[in-house]
């Protein structure tokens, strides 16, 4: 199976779920970041204690792992959730915020540096 074909698999999965619970009433814009928000924040709480050196080993720590890929999938589903809502090509968008990093970061100013550099543009 193609990544497009299990995009189309999830997304009309992730459609008829919602349908089936008559749910898109409640997935305004404001409520699906809010849900996002929420998720991600759920997501941040499974490392919130763990030190920056212990974080890769804790993170591949099954019952930590199994918590994150929940935890990451909640915040997938409510992302297309948004994305879908207002009309968002979602690979494009990543695609065309690549490119806008690879202008605002580049190579020679930014490799091997975590700190953020000046952008060109703050888009």
């Amino acid at each position: 199976m193609t990544v497009e074909d299990r995009w189309k698999q999830i997304d009309g999965q992730l459609a008829e779920f919602v349908a089936e619970r008559d749910w898109a009433q409640f997935h305004d814009p404001k409520n699906l970041i809010m849900a996002l928000t929420s998720e991600a924040g759920e997501l941040a709480e499974i490392l919130r204690w763990v030190g920056s050196g212990d974080a890769d080993r804790a993170a591949r720590e099954p019952a930590n792992r199994d918590r994150i890929a929940s935890e990451v999938a909640d915040v997938a589903i409510f992302l297309l959730l948004l994305c879908e809502r207002v009309g968002i090509d979602l690979p494009q968008a990543i695609l065309d915020k690549i490119e806008q990093n690879r202008k605002n970061h580049p190579v020679a100013e930014t490799r091997g540096h975590a700190s953020r550099v000046r952008p060109r543009d703050e888009s």
